[in-house]
């Protein structure tokens, strides 16, 4: 991949947004509204994650927007004491970007679901990653429309059986990943609901990152779709089936690092350790530029969730489409003063006897 100098200087994910020095906790990110969502939610978890990580980054307060559309996950911004909006239902990415590149001095999140991002809004969401937007995007993945009480979404198995699908459904899946890689995201990665550790060190990292980051989150829905992703949260089960990425080290996981991901060809497989040469196990690097490394790691285990990677799957540097629009802003109108009347009267139009 060709590298493009604009002659724009390196700018940080945070640079441009107001900081402050009074120490912040998770309380002051807490809004008055009553929380209203089901018991057992994985969405607590995810919430209280962010309020407890939001304070590190010593942001003001009113300086950080959370955009949603419509779900059970787009309650979020009621819940915290920032600024924040709840939109329309698969548009929160394009009302994001319009914020994000009109208002430097902001950190914008979008919070989704897997239907509200991958059905309705799923054209608004490949396009703000491909474009590099200065988003966080969370994409609460729970495999189920919750909110309209119980239809398979965009990421639903085959052969789910739904109020809408009582046969069971014939759709194949999205893989969130997969589709964010084939975009062009910057910044994309994986969490667990329940693996508060984990999800905090992903949010960190994309809170960093200048350009769309996108976090797929695996969330459970228990009046739903309840039990979707208890195989990753048993104490037997997980250590067998999660695949954790670390930049720089190698690809080990299982009982005692028994497990491994090596290259076959053109993909990635996963072998015993015992099997392969050391020299052959996948060293993790989040910052290729080439995506198709980190899009066959988002194929190992796919939907059936008998092998799962977390973590960050790619982070590289390109310019954010905020900065190259106010670039060319910049450059417009350092040439020559707005003139209004001048462009309604261009080239392009004309006298009509």
């Amino acid at each position: 991949m060709t590298t493009i100098d604009l002659g724009l200087p390196n700018i940080g994910a945070l640079d441009g947004v107001p900081t402050t020095d009074e120490k912040q906790t998770a309380k002051q990110y807490t809004s008055d509204n009553e929380v209203r969502w089901c018991p057992g939610c994985g969405d607590y978890a995810i919430l209280a994650a962010v309020r407890s990580f939001l304070p590190e980054l010593g942001l003001k307060r009113e300086n950080i927007t959370f955009v949603s559309g419509i779900g059970c996950s787009s309650r979020f911004p009621y819940y915290m004491n920032t600024y924040g909006m709840h939109s329309i239902h698969g548009r929160a990415p394009a009302i994001a970007t319009g914020l994000s590149v009109s208002r430097p001095d902001l950190s914008v999140w979008v919070v989704t679901g897997d239907g509200d991002a991958l059905s309705i809004g799923g054209n608004h969401l490949i396009h703000a990653l491909r474009r590099n937007v200065n988003l966080k995007i969370l994409l609460f993945n729970n495999r189920i429309y919750g909110l309209t009480k119980g239809q398979y979404s965009p990421t639903s198995e085959v052969g789910k059986v739904t109020k809408s699908t009582p046969m069971g459904s014939v759709d194949y899946p999205f893989n969130p990943i997969s589709l964010a890689l084939g975009a062009e995201g910057t910044f994309v990665a994986r969490a667990l609901d329940t693996d508060r550790k984990q999800l905090t060190e992903v949010l960190r990292a994309a809170a960093h990152h200048r350009g769309s980051a996108l976090v797929e989150i695996y969330q459970g829905c228990p009046i739903f779709n309840d039990g979707a992703f208890d195989v990753l949260k048993d104490s037997e089960e997980k250590e067998r089936r999660i695949i954790p990425l670390k930049h720089g080290e190698p690809i080990r996981f299982g009982v005692d690092k028994g497990m491994c991901v090596v290259r076959e060809g053109l993909t990635l497989a996963v072998r015993k350790v015992e099997e392969v040469n050391e020299a052959d196990i996948v060293v993790h690097d989040e910052t290729l530029e080439d995506p198709a490394y980190a899009f066959a790691l988002s194929r190992i285990g796919e939907h059936n969730l008998n092998y799962t990677t977390v973590g960050v799957f790619r982070s590289v540097n390109r310019t954010a489409y905020d900065d190259l629009a106010r670039n060319q802003v910049a450059t417009a109108t350092a040439s020559k003063a707005p003139d209004l009347q001048s462009l309604l009267t261009g080239k392009d139009t004309w006298t009509v006897a």
